[in-house]
């Protein structure tokens, strides 16, 4: 009932909904890769086969958003459908919402109770029950009071035909009464009513994207200074960088592990995964940094990590690559133009 509940909160709740997807796909709209467990030769080639399996899986975007269901729900569940091709077992697809489990944990207690949507739900409560009389203020008090008068000697054909008439203008703006009767229309000055709806509507989508995005400035429009909002969105990125981490560790074990035992065996190492969680940076600004910290201060940083640091890979055996300039060799454009006269001396 509880599952039925959140499903139904997020398909009524526009807010909501828009806060889930932003959440769900910080994290799927993040790189990923496989590492090997180590140098050697047999661990890389574990990792290789396990990169091209999980590439090779047409809807594996579509698994990262089902598994991230679980930060509303708590709990994700799907199903790994196993053939056999070249001999190596491998996972033709992951049918929906079965056997492999991801779990997420917004606060501790029994896991029925981690989800965000039990935390946002006396939230969407209160503005659901808001927005069904605010409709209701609408229908009622949007439109102007008709009040049909008729004379004291009007006969019930006379009273008939009126309430008619007043029926047909709030549908199709005419109508026709007796000469005997009269309709009046007294506006409504409740505007006071629609601010109190509206605020209370505004209140409850903040208090949902505080749960769910732990800020506001970033997901309404509101008021405040620049470098509030970098700091809402800094809070933003710490839970994306949790939640894939928690993501890659339910992928490690419940897709990676069972690949590698079922064709390297229960002794093989397992290869590690990750996302990509670091912020977009000034490229030019940490190359400059990296040149005074190697050159004028003598740092000794390794290859390995500059290639890591700007997603660079390692040149293979007898590939080409590029090579700075000679020391003491001028290129084309360093050259000096040669005047007129060492030009007719030459000839």
């Amino acid at each position: 009932a509880q599952m039925e509940l959140f499903e139904e909160m997020e398909e009524k709740d526009t807010h909501l909904f828009s806060q889930m997807q932003t959440r769900k796909l910080a994290v799927t709209g993040l790189d990923w890769e496989v590492q090997p467990f180590s140098e050697d030769e047999i661990d890389k080639e574990i990792a290789d086969f396990i990169d091209e399996q999980l590439k090779g899986i047409e809807n594996f975007d579509e698994v990262l958003i089902d598994m991230l269901d679980a930060i509303g729900k708590g709990i994700s569940i799907m199903e790994l459908a196993w053939t056999v091709e070249d001999g190596r077992n491998v996972i033709v697809e992951l049918p929906e919402n079965k056997f492999v489990v991801h779990k997420y944990k917004a606060k501790s207690g029994h896991a029925s109770r981690a989800g965000i949507m039990r935390v946002v739900s006396w939230m969407y409560l209160f503005k659901n029950y808001d927005i069904k009389d605010w409709v209701s203020f609408c229908e009622v008090f949007g439109m102007p009071l008709r009040l049909g008068k008729y004379d004291a000697s009007a006969s019930e054909s006379d009273k008939k035909q009126l309430m008619e008439a007043i029926i047909s203008l709030g549908t199709d703006a005419a109508g026709i009464v007796p000469s005997s009767t009269m309709i009046e229309f007294i506006e409504s000055q409740k505007t006071t009513s629609v601010e109190i709806y509206e605020k209370l509507a505004r209140y409850c989508d903040e208090q949902i994207s505080k749960a769910i995005l732990g800020q506001t400035l970033t997901s309404d429009s509101g008021g405040g200074s620049y470098a509030q909002s970098k700091t809402h969105n800094e809070v933003r990125h710490d839970l994306t960088v949790a939640d894939a981490k928690s993501l890659a560790v339910t992928i490690r074990r419940d897709i990676i592990r069972p690949l590698v035992e079922f064709n390297y065996g229960s002794e093989a190492n397992i290869p590690f995964f990750g996302f990509d969680c670091h912020e977009v940076e000034d490229q030019k600004e940490v190359v400059e940094i990296y040149k005074t910290l190697a050159c004028d201060m003598g740092l000794e940083i390794p290859k390995s990590h500059i290639y890591k640091k700007f997603n660079i890979p390692k040149p293979e055996n007898g590939e080409e690559v590029l090579k700075p300039p000679q020391a003491g060799m001028m290129t084309a454009q360093q050259q000096p133009m040669e005047t007129t006269e060492e030009l007719k001396l030459k000839q």
